[in-house]
């Protein structure tokens, strides 16, 4: 593979267990005996999803064309989820296996008002400090680094940034665990930094840098805000990018991750930024169609062909044979 279509991912794999209880928890919890919690939910829904920040980054990139190199750990249960990406062409070869734990897992229980009980169980996840990606980044264009193990965080950020590889920052939710000085060094170091406009805010808060330091200072940054849209900063100037209408909605999971992957596929066919930044919402869009972050699917040509549906003054801006051509 060349340097200029190969992306390293760096950042969370895991199984999310989506459960539904038809009915309130608030109904069956007595306040008076909240000190002595003993509670049980007939579920009436129950499914296993593959997810993670990083397997949702490269389920979505796989389908785009993007050759990718998944970095991470899994455990003994991975099976199923490790044939899935092998079959759509994900490098393997940095996640490491163990035989004696889990895979990071999600338990995600809600009821018919919103309410959520969750529960999680990182697994063997900081033995992904464990795996050194210097060599993989050095033959890659992209290097994306996001929520995973902190320390293996830290450490990958390092790796890609000795090599010639473009680093992708999004610290996302680790951002509350890793501290101002290993967040600036991120930001000090990366060619993109990516986040939602909450977490940038947390970014400021932690670090005293704001959003206009960091994309005077970087290449480029990337602010997204949900329904309204995004924002790509570079060369001073600035691209407000519109979502892409869905047309149903299931729930956000892994919309931030499917946006990610549209982007750098974007920026890897070479097209200008507005372009890239509406495949990245268009990718997004796929994904919080439905319940789960990797129940959607699509093909190069329906991408295009959505694409063209979805923005058209752009339509013609992005081809098929461009999208296929990033695995020759």
């Amino acid at each position: 593979m060349t340097r200029s279509s190969r992306v390293v991912v760096s950042a969370s794999i895991a199984y999310d267990y989506i459960m539904h209880f038809d009915g309130s928890f608030a109904d069956h919890i007595l306040q008076d005996k909240a000190h002595t919690l003993s509670v049980s939910f007939l579920l009436d829904s129950f499914k296993r999803q593959h997810g993670g920040v990083a397997g949702n980054m490269v389920y979505n990139m796989a389908m785009l064309g993007v050759p990718t190199v998944l970095v991470g750990t899994a455990g003994q249960d991975f099976g199923p989820y490790h044939a899935k990406l092998e079959a759509m062409g994900v490098d393997l070869s940095h996640v490491i296996v163990d035989g004696h734990d889990f895979t990071a897992t999600a338990f995600m229980n809600a009821d018919n008002v919103g309410n959520q009980i969750a529960s999680f169980y990182p697994g063997s996840g900081a033995d992904a400090q464990r795996i050194d990606i210097t060599e993989a980044a050095a033959s890659a264009r992209y290097g994306i680094i996001s929520a995973g193990d902190p320390g293996a965080m830290v450490q990958h950020t390092e790796q890609i940034a000795s090599t010639d590889c473009k680093l992708v920052y999004d610290p996302a939710f680790q951002i509350v665990i890793l501290s101002a000085e290993q967040i600036s060094r991120g930001i000090d170091l990366a060619d993109i930094v990516i986040g939602n406009d909450y977490e940038f805010g947390m970014m400021t808060k932690k670090t005293g840098l704001s959003v206009d330091d960091i994309s005077t200072a970087r290449p480029m940054t990337v602010i997204t805000y949900g329904s309204r849209g995004s924002e790509i900063r570079a060369n001073g100037e600035s691209h407000l990018i519109p979502i892409a209408q869905p047309r149903q909605f299931g729930d956000p999971t892994g919309g931030g991750d499917a946006y990610r992957a549209g982007l750098v596929a974007g920026l890897l066919i070479g097209v200008d930024l507005p372009v890239a930044g509406r495949m990245a919402a268009l990718t997004s869009t796929h994904a919080i169609e439905y319940h789960g972050p990797q129940e959607h699917a699509f093909t190069p040509e329906s991408f295009v062909e959505r694409f063209d549906e979805a923005f058209p003054d752009f339509a013609g801006a992005v081809s098929a044979d461009a999208l296929r051509a990033l695995r020759d």
